[in-house]
């Protein structure tokens, strides 16, 4: 006869069992970091917008970089010999890379040297600090332009006209800036306003012709970039604008206190140009995701007969949107104007204009990622200047690297092809591809 354990034996049988740990496994620490290694990876080898974006500058710099072995007489010297001196040839590429770089990144950021130098002497932090200046200073109206361009694209808008929206931004800058007479602290905020109603009165001009008539935004623009162009000529050669005593096209010079001042003292250019652009770059990130004209953009980019539908009124957006992106391009050439320049001569603004159109194409139209772009656009720019000067590298070859960029952010499905990323899906860069308003 079989008799049964009692039933309190079972309990601690039970317990022990419970309270045995795994024979083998990582600790649940362990596992998340793993888990989050893994997740990290996966994204790596997505066709995301970051990873996108990385591989695009790598892929530029790589072809740069071909492009100076190329033209650099001394390499090709030394591949011409390379069956009986194989090692100088590789040699004498790497050392033209390495210095070519390092001179567009001192050129641009700051030579570890002298801020070596000024740290440990508490001397020369003018010359350590220079380059990062001029590079934010170069930067300063690419954000404001390219926000103003890629708030355009985003609502399905193509404003190519922001170089003439600059140029008469500069006019009404100037304008006020020799016609009021007030304390710095009035008159530069006015200056400031007078830039951005210049450039507005440029947007709103195309944003009515293409709401009351239907003509298409990018022939308008394109031919006020050569109108504001030849009335600036025309009012540098004419009272009140003209310099007096000057027989040139030159304008009056912008008074003490209608100029931006220095953030870091008098022998570094970065000004007050530069936190306006800031504040417009983070007021435009909120205004287009957070505000509800800022939605009605985005709906009618995106689709205007939804627009349409929910009640939009598509044309008054459009003058809106123009208006706004004259706007910023305006304060572009109030900043360049007021903080740099302090006059203004034929072909003022040079390319920023159309610059901002590419930094607005690489920032996605967004806000954030223009600043960046600009950033981005801008140390190639400066760093390139410093490039020519110490290494005889072409100034030119900047202009490729940056055009490589764009072509390559431009391309999200090439670069995913080129380095076998996985496809995201109907992500931000398969919608890039769709358009400009994408």
């Amino acid at each position: 006869m079989t008799t049964e354990a009692p039933t309190g034996e079972a309990a601690p049988q039970a317990s022990s069992i419970g309270s045995e740990q795994p024979p083998s496994g990582d600790a649940p620490g362990q596992q998340r970091g793993k888990a989050a290694f893994v997740k990290l990876l996966r994204r790596l080898s997505e066709a995301n917008v970051f990873v996108v974006t990385v591989l695009a500058i790598f892929s530029a710099l790589v072809l740069g970089a071909i492009l100076i072995l190329v033209t650099t007489p001394a390499v090709l010297h030394s591949w011409g010999r390379i069956g009986s001196r194989p090692g100088a040839a590789f040699s004498t590429s790497w050392r033209t890379i390495a210095a070519a770089y390092s001179a567009m990144f001192e050129g641009s950021l700051f030579a570890p040297s002298a801020i070596s130098h000024a740290v440990s002497t508490g001397h020369g932090w003018t010359t350590a600090l220079t380059p990062i200046s001029e590079t934010l200073v170069s930067a300063t109206p690419l954000i404001l332009a390219g926000t103003g361009v890629a708030i355009g694209f985003s609502t399905g808008v193509f404003n190519i006209g922001a170089q003439g929206q600059l140029i008469a931004g500069a006019l009404g800058a100037l304008f006020v800036g020799f016609e009021v007479h007030a304390p710095i602290g009035v008159h530069l905020p006015l200056v400031i306003l007078g830039g951005a109603a210049g450039g507005a009165i440029a947007g709103f001009i195309p944003g009515v012709l293409k709401a009351r008539t239907g003509a298409h935004e990018v022939i308008t623009t394109i031919m006020l970039n050569y109108v504001f162009l030849d009335l600036l000529t025309y009012l540098l050669t004419t009272a009140p604008f003209q310099q007096p005593g000057q027989a040139n096209a030159i304008s009056r010079t912008m008074p003490s206190t209608a100029i931006l001042p220095h953030l870091f003292g008098s022998t570094l250019r970065v000004n007050v140009g530069l936190l306006v652009a800031l504040a417009v770059s983070l007021g435009a990130a909120w205004f287009t995701r957070r505000s509800t004209a800022g939605f009605s953009f985005r709906v009618i980019g995106l689709n205007p007969s939804a627009g349409r539908t929910a009640g939009m009124d598509v044309r008054r957006i459009t003058i809106l949107v123009l208006t706004l992106s004259g706007a910023l391009a305006g304060l572009a050439g109030m900043a360049t104007l007021s903080g740099t320049d302090f006059f203004l001569s034929t072909g003022y603004g040079g390319n920023i204009g159309f610059d901002a159109i590419t930094v607005a194409l690489l920032g996605r139209n967004r806000p954030l990622g223009v600043l960046l772009g600009s950033l981005l656009f801008a140390a190639l720019i400066t760093g390139g200047r410093y490039m020519q000067a110490y290494t005889g590298v072409d100034l030119d070859l900047t202009t490729v690297i940056q055009a490589i960029i764009v072509f390559f952010v431009a391309t999200p499905a090439l670069v995913r092809e080129v380095f076998r990323l996985r496809d995201q899906g109907e992500g931000p860069t398969r919608i890039l591809t769709k358009g400009w308003g994408g």
